[in-house]
């Protein structure tokens, strides 16, 4: 599992987590997967790739699970 603090944002958009996560090697990649039907937020199938995420959420994507605080 991974914990991914927001600091001074009130949320991170869908794409921009995945990459700066580092489950996927580009933003364009992430928008792909999303688009794809690959990523998860809160146990729902998320297709917009600008979703924004915020604390408390969860994210999975290949079986790897992201929490955002």
């Amino acid at each position: 599992m991974i914990t991914f603090e927001l600091e001074d944002s009130a949320y991170i958009e869908l794409n921009n987590l995945l990459k700066i996560t580092g489950l996927v090697s580009s933003g364009g990649l992430a928008k792909a997967l999303i688009a794809d039907g690959l990523v998860t937020v809160d146990g729902q199938v998320e297709l917009r790739k600008r979703c924004k995420i915020r604390a408390g959420q969860q994210v999975v994507f290949n079986d790897r699970q992201v929490t955002v605080v």
